[in-house]
């Protein structure tokens, strides 16, 4: 099991095929994505990868935060997410995990926070039919109609279905197809549509339910942290 990525949605577009085929993707940036820290079986009793991305305000870090960014000696972090792993599948700290992590054709799933609605009805929160537009039905036409019963058992049962907040929720979008991506500029473009606003954060791993195709790279696709400083230094 190899490790996630942080990415960005910078929204939908359209690419074609070699036939001409119009093809609707999601274009998601990878900015930076560098590999924070570790957690181990034998520490912390789980495998798992600690990612970061983006550039925050120095002066929101709490001292705390300063401190891990400090003791991985990486440049603080706005985002940071873990991701579980293989023991086979570790980077090392510091190393920035690049755009071509994933290859074209693989299946991924997206995670990602919906956008908030608000209030909402029961017909758009919940698809529900509402009443009759005609035969005495008047003013009540969105109305989602009776929730209970009578006097047995006289209560509206919990978790029935109603109206109220809808979105800004954590939404996960199953085997999502990666079109292409581009190593240079940081995109990975997939197919269709992925949940969150355009400028929200969303983390891309391997399918669950699909298999990893031969040509990803394993344990992924990194650059070292003296090779990502080299180009800077010179």
């Amino acid at each position: 099991m190899r490790s996630g990525i942080i990415a960005k949605k910078l929204g939908m577009t359209r690419i074609y095929t070699e036939e001409g085929a119009v093809v609707p993707v999601t274009v998601l940036k990878v900015d930076s994505v560098i590999v924070v820290g570790h957690k181990t079986m034998d520490k912390h009793g789980y495998t798992a990868l600690q990612l970061g991305s983006g550039t925050p305000k120095i002066k929101r870090l709490t001292k705390a935060d300063r401190g891990v960014f400090a003791a991985a000696k990486v440049e603080p972090k706005r985002k940071l997410q873990e991701f579980r792993i293989d023991p086979a599948s570790t980077m090392p700290v510091g190393a920035e995990v690049t755009a071509d992590h994933f290859v074209a054709g693989q299946f991924v799933d997206v995670t990602g926070t919906s956008k908030g609605k608000g209030f909402a009805g029961g017909m758009k929160r919940w698809n529900f039919k509402g009443l009759r537009a005609t035969h005495g039905v008047s003013v009540s036409h969105r109305s989602i109609g009776s929730t209970g019963n009578r006097q047995d058992p006289g209560k509206v049962f919990k978790n029935k279905k109603m109206p109220g907040h809808l979105g800004d929720e954590t939404v996960t979008t199953l085997n999502v197809v990666v079109v292409k991506t581009d190593k240079e500029r940081g995109l990975i473009l997939v197919k269709g549509s992925v949940p969150g606003s355009q400028g929200g954060w969303v983390s891309v791993r391997d399918a669950v339910k699909r298999k990893l195709p031969d040509s990803a790279p394993k344990p992924g696709a990194f650059t070292a942290a003296a090779e990502a400083a080299a180009p800077a230094a010179q």
